[in-house]
């Protein structure tokens, strides 16, 4: 169980502690992982970014998710999507997701791009994953843009979401696996909602 976000944060920076020196580039999965990103950017004195991708919540049912897609439109569909649901009703969804992450990209970094992973040792940050499909998603599009390194990181996942995540990155950091997952949230005293403000306060800060 962990106090908040920033609690789990600094345990990851500490098993993350060697790439300090080595200009990781963090990004955070937003909202709620994006005080983690601040916290784990400036511990390793690395780049702080977010990486953009939405869940994608079945037709009928959005609250299930049936997959993600990232700014860049890459999509990554779970296996229930591609036998259960009508192609035109997902490529619906996936269009209603893009637009919004376009629009939260022009919100977040209004006066710069996104800091190119080319090269770089990066470090995908959430709270927690439940199927893996939004980190999935991260991941895959991260990797096409030919970092050095991809590490994926979180607080909480069951052990099959964690093994998912193994195949797509370089290592995975998950301080807490457990079987009897139900909902992020149950390993976190205070999971109060991240709003964009806070966001956009953060993404401004300087490191170091």
């Amino acid at each position: 169980m962990f106090r908040d976000r920033l609690d789990a944060a600094e345990r990851i920076a500490q098993r993350l502690s060697h790439l300090k020196g080595h200009d990781p580039l963090i990004l955070a999965i937003p909202r709620g992982a994006v005080p983690m990103g601040r916290l784990i950017a400036d511990a390793l004195e690395g780049d702080l970014d977010v990486v953009l991708v939405r869940k994608l919540g079945a037709p009928g049912n959005p609250e299930y998710a049936i997959g993600a897609v990232s700014e860049d439109g890459n999509v990554a569909l779970e296996e229930i999507a591609r036998h259960h649901f009508r192609e035109e009703a997902v490529n619906r969804e996936t269009e209603r997701q893009r637009a919004l992450l376009e629009e939260r990209r022009r919100r977040y970094t209004p006066v710069r791009a996104p800091i190119d992973p080319e090269g770089r040792t990066v470090v995908v940050v959430d709270d927690g994953s439940a199927t893996g499909a939004t980190m999935a998603a991260a991941l895959s599009t991260l990797r096409s843009r030919g970092p050095q390194t991809l590490i994926a990181a979180m607080g909480a996942a069951p052990p099959d979401t964690v093994a998912r995540l193994e195949t797509l990155a370089d290592e995975v950091v998950c301080l807490e696996v457990s079987s009897n997952f139900q909902a992020v949230g149950q390993f976190f005293a205070d999971f109060a909602q991240v709003e964009d403000e806070e966001v956009i306060k953060l993404l401004g800060s300087e490191h170091g």
